[in-house]
Order: structure tokens, then sequence, then C-alpha cells
């Protein structure tokens, strides 16, 4: 099985592959068909070199927009299979005249602050319906096993804070999106809580104090 792909490495081998973009340990790429039948045509086709490959892409269709993601689960991230199927979809895609369409890309957090995560996780696991997982720093989040709902965790204060919001949202975007994220929340009425974190994250709050963190 083929190694995990170092960031610059990642960067390196899609540098040919226009059609894709690299976000949160993956490989993505949107394309829209001529129509919902030739959308369908571009998933059969892609199953059937994904099968040749032994190596599966997640797919979602929306009408005539089909988008791919492509990462190497056994080994937590992007390895040359990876990149080798993308460039198998975008010759399928080029073929049947599916045109790449930039995604989106972007992934949301709650995150809680609280004295003593145990007394509380099991509350939000059953509220929200999601599952408790170990995460590599040994703490432990819910998340929605469908990647549907946003992922919550949990961090600790020393410490209550009684003279600021305890629930905020973390939204991680590609690295050369955050400070253009930044500045547009700041024309939206927002304002900069804190920079002392970038470029890992900004604190950033709306006019009420209500807090989000832009994350890469």
């Amino acid at each position: 099985m083929p190694a995990v792909l170092g960031s610059d490495d990642v960067s390196t081998a899609i540098a040919n592959l226009p059609d894709w973009r690299a976000f949160d340990d993956s490989l993505h790429a949107r394309f829209d068909a001529p129509d919902f039948l030739t959308a369908i045509r571009l998933v059969g086709e892609v199953a059937v070199a994904a099968e040749e490959m032994n190596h599966h892409p997640d797919v979602d269709i929306r009408w005539k927009k089909v988008t791919f993601t492509l990462s190497t689960h056994s080994k937590g991230g992007v390895t040359e299979l990876d990149v080798a199927l993308a460039q198998r979809i975008s010759e399928v895609a080029s073929k049947l005249s599916a045109s790449s369409v930039p995604a989106s890309l972007r992934r949301a957090e709650i995150a809680i602050d609280c004295l003593d995560p145990s007394a509380i996780r099991e509350f939000w696991r059953v509220g929200l319906d999601l599952q408790e997982m170990t995460n590599p720093d040994g703490e432990h989040d819910l998340v929605d096993p469908s990647g549907t709902a946003p992922a919550v965790w949990f961090q600790q204060m020393a410490q209550p804070r009684p003279n600021r919001n305890r629930i905020h949202i973390d939204v991680y975007v590609p690295r050369a999106q955050a400070g253009n994220r930044v500045a547009a929340l700041i024309a939206a009425g927002g304002r900069q809580v804190t920079d002392e974190h970038a470029p890992g994250w900004w604190v950033l709050a709306d006019a009420e104090g209500n807090e989000l963190c832009v994350c890469v």
C-alpha cells in the first residue's frame, strides 16, 4: 500500500490536474455534466475504473453535478492511488464533456467550552444522535458517521467564563482562502477578536459577541 503524501507532495502531484483541489486530507473535484443521464454515465464509468484499481471514491450526485472525494482511508490521507484515480476520473469527465466546477471546500465543527467534558458529553451525544470517537490527541469528540452533521468537540476550561458565549462554531477552509474569509466576515459586520493563533485560526465575533473561528 502506498505511503501517505505530505502536503507539498500532494500539491506537486496534482499540479497537472487542474480539476482537483486538496483539502482535509482528501482530493476533491466537482463536474457539471451536460445532463442527468451523462452524470450517471460518468459515475458508472468511474465505478468501473475504481473496481479495476481496487480503490474507490466517495461520490455525491446532485442532478447534473457530480462531486468526487478521494482519500486512502486505511492510511488516513492522500496516496499515489488517489492521484492516479483522480487522473482517471478527469479523463472520463473530459470524454463525456463534463466541465470542471471549482468545489466549495469547508468543514464545520461545534466547540463547547466546559469545566468537565465527561459531565456533559453524553447529553450532547444523545441530543444530537452522534457517536463518540477518540481523536488522535486522545480526546473524545462526537461525530456523525454519515458526515451530514458537524462534529462536536469539548474545550476544557480552567475556570468559568460567564461573560462570553460558551458554544462557538469552527469553520475549516483551505489555507489559501482563510484570509479572504476573515475579511469577508469583517465586511459582513463582524469584528476580529484575536489573530494571535494565525495562520492556524482566527477568532471573530458578530455584532452581539457570538464567536466563530476560521481555521485551516
